[in-house]
C-alpha cells in the first residue's frame, strides 16, 4: 500500500478535502499539521487566529482518532525527517495562494522529486483556479463584475465525501496541541471563545442555521448588524473547517428567494476575487494596487489610533463596532466598512494600521480578504470604493441601526439615551444626558474629531495625489 503524508494547512476538515481523500484511497496515510514559520513576521497568525486554531486542531485531532501528527518549525526539515523515518512514498497537500506558501510549494516539489517522492497539490479551498478565469486576451481581471460573469461560466464541482475506514500511519514524536502555545495568556481569549463553537461539525451546524434562519431575506437583512442575516461562516472558511464547494451547493439547494441566494453566492465569489487578486498581485498585503496612493499624505496619530482600536472615538456606531470586534473576535461586514472608512478617511491613518489591528483581533483574519478589504475601503485597491465615498457615522445609524439595538448592545452606557441622539450624543441637551446617565468625557467620550472638518481634509488630501502616473 502506498504510504502518503497529507499535510493539513488551512483545510482543517475531513469532508470535501480532495487531497486527504486521495491519500486515503491510495493506501496508508499520515495526517500532519505543522505550525510553520513561513509567513513574514507581520503575517504570523494573530492572537484571535491562534485561539481559533487551537480549538480547531483539537477538533481535527479528535476526528482523526488522535492520529494527527503535530509539529512546529521549519516545514521542509520536518517533512523530510518524517518522509525518511516513516518511509513515505508521496506527499499531498492543499494549494494555498498566500505568497509564502506558493514559494514553499515550488521549493518542496523540486526537493521531493529529487528524492523520488511523489508530490501533489489539490484545490480544496477555491472554487476556481485564478489562471482559469482571465480576460479573452489572457490578462487577469481587476474589476469584480466581469470576473464574476466569467467565473460563473465554470461549473462548481460536487464535494468529496469523507473517506471510509482510512488506514492511518502511527507516528512517534508528535507534539500535543497545547505544546504549540496558541492560547492567549490574557483573559480576553476566554471572552472571545465563549461566542463560538469550533471545528468541522460546528461549521456545518452554523451553515444549517443560516439556511433556515438567515438566507431568507439575506440581500436586505445582511446590512443590519442587529439582525441575524449574516452566515458568520467566515472563520470556518478561513480555517477550512468547511469548503466553499459545500456552502455553494447547500445554498443553491436551499428553499429561499432567488435574489437572496444569488446575493449570497456573489459574496462567496467576492471571497474568490480577493484570492484572485492576491494570486495575480502578490504584493497586495503591502502595496497599493493603485500606485497614485503611494503619494497619499497619511498622518500619524497615535492617540487617535488608540481611541479607534479601543472603541472610544465618541461616535457610537464606530465604538460599537470596535467593541464587538474586541469582545467577540468578529465584526459585521457593514461595520467593517464603516470603521475602516472612519480610520483612513476621517482620521487619515494608513490602511496598514487597520490591516494590522484586524489581523490580530479577527478570528476570521485572512490574508487575501483582509488585504483586499482594506484596500477597497481606502480606495487604493482593485475595483475599490471611490475615495470620496466617505461613510457618515450618523447616516449609518439612521439607515442600518434605526432602533439602536446594535449600539445599545455593545455600548450599554448609552442604553437609556433616546434614539434621536444615539448617533450623536453630544447633540443631546444636558437634562437628556443626565436622565440617561450619560456624562460625556467621563463614562462616554467626547468626539475625537469634527466629522465635517475631517471630511474636508480627506477630500483635499485625495485631490493632492492627482491622477495615476
Amino acid at each position: 500500500m502506498q504510504k502518503t503524508l497529507f499535510l493539513f494547512r488551512d483545510d482543517l476538515r475531513l469532508e470535501d478535502n480532495p487531497g486527504y481523500f486521495a491519500a486515503c484511497e491510495k493506501g496508508k496515510v499520515l495526517p500532519v499539521y505543522i505550525l510553520d514559520d513561513l509567513a513574514p513576521k507581520v503575517y504570523a497568525k494573530g492572537a484571535a487566529s491562534m485561539l481559533w486554531l487551537h480549538h480547531s486542531l483539537l477538533d481535527l485531532k479528535k476526528s482523526l482518532e488522535n492520529h494527527l501528527h503535530i509539529d512546529k518549525g521549519d516545514p521542509e526539515e520536518i517533512l523530510i525527517s518524517l518522509i525518511e523515518k516513516e518511509k513515505i512514498d508521496a506527499v499531498y497537500m492543499s494549494a494555498s495562494f498566500a505568497p509564502w506558501y506558493r514559494s514553499f510549494d515550488g521549493k518542496i516539489e523540486k526537493i521531493l522529486k529529487k528524492k523520488g517522492t511523489e508530490f501533489s497539490l489539490f484545490n480544496s479551498s477555491y472554487l476556481r483556479h485564478p489562471e482559469e478565469v482571465v480576460k479573452d486576451c489572457g490578462k487577469p481581471f481587476s474589476v469584480f463584475s466581469p470576473f464574476k460573469r466569467k467565473s460563473y461560466k465554470f461549473s462548481v464541482r460536487k464535494p468529496f465525501p469523507k473517506p471510509k475506514e482510512p488506514h492511518w500511519i502511527k507516528s512517534k514524536g508528535s507534539l500535543q496541541v497545547d505544546d504549540l502555545a496558541l492560547l492567549p495568556t490574557r483573559p480576553w481569549g476566554k471572552t472571545v471563545a465563549s461566542h463560538w463553537e469550533f471545528g468541522e461539525k460546528a461549521a456545518h451546524k452554523k451553515l444549517n442555521v443560516f439556511l433556515k434562519r438567515g438566507l431568507h431575506g439575506y440581500k436586505k437583512g445582511r446590512d443590519f448588524p442587529a439582525l441575524e442575516h449574516t452566515s458568520r461562516l467566515s472563520p470556518h472558511l478561513a480555517f477550512g473547517e468547511i469548503s466553499p464547494f459545500q456552502i455553494w451547493h447547500a445554498v443553491e439547494k436551499a428553499d429561499a428567494p432567488e435574489k437572496d441566494v444569488e446575493h449570497f453566492l456573489s459574496e462567496i465569489t467576492w471571497r474568490e476575487f480577493s484570492y484572485y487578486l492576491l494570486y495575480h498581485y502578490p504584493p497586495l498585503p503591502e502595496k497599493n494596487f493603485q500606485k497614485k496612493f503611494d503619494r497619499f499624505p497619511w498622518q500619524t496619530h497615535t492617540k487617535l489610533l488608540s481611541a479607534w482600536e479601543k472603541g472610544e472615538t465618541g461616535y457610537p456606531i464606530i465604538d460599537a463596532g470596535m467593541r464587538q470586534l474586541w469582545q467577540t473576535g468578529y465584526l459585521h461586514n457593514r461595520l467593517r466598512m464603516t470603521v475602516g472608512s472612519f480610520l483612513v478617511k476621517n482620521l487619515l491613518i494608513h490602511w496598514h494600521k487597520g490591516r494590522d489591528w484586524f489581523w490580530d483581533t479577527l478570528v476570521d483574519a485572512d490574508i487575501a480578504n483582509n488585504s483586499a478589504g482594506w484596500q477597497w475601503i481606502a480606495g487604493s485597491g482593485a475595483d475599490a470604493a471611490p475615495y470620496f465615498r466617505i461613510f457618515s457615522p450618523k447616516s449609518q445609524v439612521e439607515r442600518f441601526d434605526p432602533e439602536g439595538e446594535y449600539i445599545r448592545h455593545f455600548l450599554p452606557e448609552l442604553k437609556d439615551l433616546p434614539q434621536k441622539y444615539l448617533a450623536e450624543p453630544w447633540q443631546a441637551p444636558e437634562d437628556v444626558l443626565r436622565k440617561a446617565g450619560v456624562c460625556l468625557g467621563k463614562n462616554y467620550p467626547e468626539p475625537i474629531i469634527d466629522i465635517q472638518e475631517s471630511r474636508k481634509k480627506a477630500l483635499a488630501a485625495f485631490q493632492s495625489i492627482g491622477k495615476t502616473t
